[in-house]
């Protein structure tokens, strides 16, 4: 019989006392040692088979999930989140204090640390990797568009980063922002080889450097990216020799890979083969409640998004229960808000936009649209974890929203294509989602329906712009006390109900199913597949 492990999603950890990420850091991570590689953990290839392939390995320069599991084995941030969890540990930095004022950070950073071209991680180095994102002075500042950068409001939140001394940084803030540390454990905030990033230029983005677990060794577009252990780790031991990341789109032929032993670990499993999973000798399947949302977005630039009955009819018209029911299965549940809710100050109180076509009717009328209208439907191409399968979500909206006379074309681009066009503006209504970065709330209200964020290129790619719900997002990013931010983000929740930019689609419980002989993978709550410690049983 199948063994099925669940690991608890801790997602309250790091801000149930936002002290201690204002204080200096004093976690500690596995001491750097190397042991002999006849240690049984040593050794061997694993292959981890996802549904589409990167966009780009320069974390800086991209925004979803898929680059960022490409980027992940490269690469180190001054923080990390620990292993399963969203609480805050020293990564290449030791250890973090605040001024008195909370205006300014300074770092202290691990020495004796190498990037993968053999140049010193140091001050420098750190400096560098943020400076490029934001200096538009900067050599390397072309190489943009650094969108995360712009998502996270990191303009109006730092003012300079500079290196003191060669393992000193210093980061002085405009402002307070309570998610700061946090928000550097991401991986736009990753630090990157300078040598390497000016050796490369452009095409740094398919040639990463980092001082992270693996290094860089290929990438066959559409393929399989390939790295190899990286025998001089600040972190500890490295077991696996290899990591590839191969990419096969079906998630049944995924499914079929792993049964024959032709790859280690699946992403994104169909719901329909779980059962079929957990009953299989040699296959276990680690799940884990996502920090997600999966949505469809109405673009107010266009019409007739523009109308907020519109907008209204559009969520009483789609039924998220048959499509939880029909995409989903038991790994998902329907969504009323854009927080999930394992998300502190989520407003369960919202009374969720039931399934009512007659009242979709009604509003379509009073807002001029009595005979419906004809209207475009974006599908995702890749399944994620808030969408294991854009086009059928889509096929069952089409046949919803023709009951109220709307006559939906659905559309779909390559991957890459799809983010660029959907991020200026190009669609009418488009499915995304979004699985949380950092553990706080401003990583989904801020970064996908801010004012702020519907700037192209746009993560509010519905480009909904309310102020008061800005202002009050705004609000809670300065304030430190965690109750009042839960006010803040509550009332910031009902006026995203009543004017509904959105159909918030789903939540989805996170399945990864592998062979047995896999060892200690852990889900992350934020999304990240790491393989830092993983080794294969013999």
């Amino acid at each position: 019989m199948k063994k099925v492990e669940k690991i608890a999603a801790l997602l309250f950890v790091a801000f149930l006392s936002v002290g201690t990420l204002f204080a200096s850091g004093n976690g500690e991570k596995e001491s750097p040692k190397m042991s002999s590689n006849s240690d049984s953990k040593f050794g061997g290839v694993l292959v981890f088979a996802r549904s589409g392939d990167s966009v780009g390995l320069d974390p800086g320069r991209e925004t979803d999930g898929e680059s960022f599991y490409g980027s992940t084995p490269v690469y180190d941030t001054l923080v990390e989140f620990v292993p399963g969890q969203t609480a805050i540990r020293p990564a290449l930095a030791e250890s973090w204090s605040f001024s008195e004022n909370g205006l300014s950070v300074t770092f202290k950073l691990r020495s004796g640390v190498k990037f993968h071209d053999g140049t010193p991680f140091n001050a420098d180095a750190v400096v560098y990797s943020i400076e490029r994102q934001f200096k538009k002075d900067h050599p390397a500042y072309e190489f943009g568009p650094w969108k995360y950068w712009g998502y996270m409001d990191m303009d109006n939140i730092v003012e300079s980063v500079t290196a003191i001394d060669d393992l000193t940084v210093e980061f002085k803030l405009k402002k307070k922002e309570a998610p700061f540390i946090a928000n550097l454990a991401m991986d736009f905030a990753a630090i990157v080889s300078p040598t390497a990033g000016e050796k490369y230029g452009a095409d740094f983005a398919s040639h990463p450097v980092g001082t992270g677990p693996f290094k860089f060794i290929s990438w066959i577009k559409d393929d399989s990216i390939v790295y190899e252990r990286n025998n001089e780790y600040w972190g500890g031991d490295v077991y696996l020799d290899r990591l590839i990341i191969k990419v096969i789109p079906d998630a049944t032929a995924r499914w079929l890979a792993l049964q024959k032993g032709e790859v280690d670990v699946i992403d994104f499993p169909s719901p329909e083969d779980l059962d079929d999973m957990m009953n299989t000798d040699g296959i276990k399947v680690i799940q884990q409640e996502g920090l997600n949302v999966g949505y469809l977005a109405l673009n107010n630039e266009k019409a007739p998004y523009d109308n907020k009955l519109v907008r209204q009819a559009m969520n009483y018209a789609i039924d998220r229960n048959e499509i939880v029911s029909g995409v989903y299965g038991t790994a998902g549940k329907p969504a009323k808000n854009p927080l999930p809710p394992t998300m502190w100050s989520y407003n369960d109180d919202i009374k969720a936009y039931d399934y009512n076509p007659e009242m979709a009717k009604k509003l379509l009328a009073e807002a001029g649209y009595a005979n419906g209208f004809k209207t475009e439907i974006w599908a995702m191409p890749v399944a994620r974890p808030y969408n294991p399968n854009g086009k059928k979500v889509a096929e069952i909206m089409q046949a919803q929203l023709s009951k109220v006379g709307i006559d939906v074309e659905i559309i779909s681009y390559e991957w890459g294509t799809y983010l660029d066009k959907t991020d200026q503006g190009e669609h009418q209504a488009a499915m995304l989602g979004w699985t949380g970065d950092n553990g706080d709330p401003d990583n989904f209200l801020w970064v996908l329906l801010s004012e702020m964020a519907a700037e192209k290129p746009a993560g509010n790619i519905a480009f909904w712009k309310n102020s008061e719900f800005t202002k009050l997002c705004a609000e809670a990013k300065e304030e430190m006390d965690p109750a009042k931010r839960t006010e803040l983000y509550r009332k910031a929740q009902e006026i995203f109900h009543e004017e509904a930019p959105w159909v918030p689609i789903a939540h989805s419980v996170v399945s990864e199913p592998m062979k047995e002989s896999v060892q200690d993978f852990v889900l992350y709550p934020t999304g990240r597949r790491v393989f830092t410690k993983v080794w294969l049983k013999k």
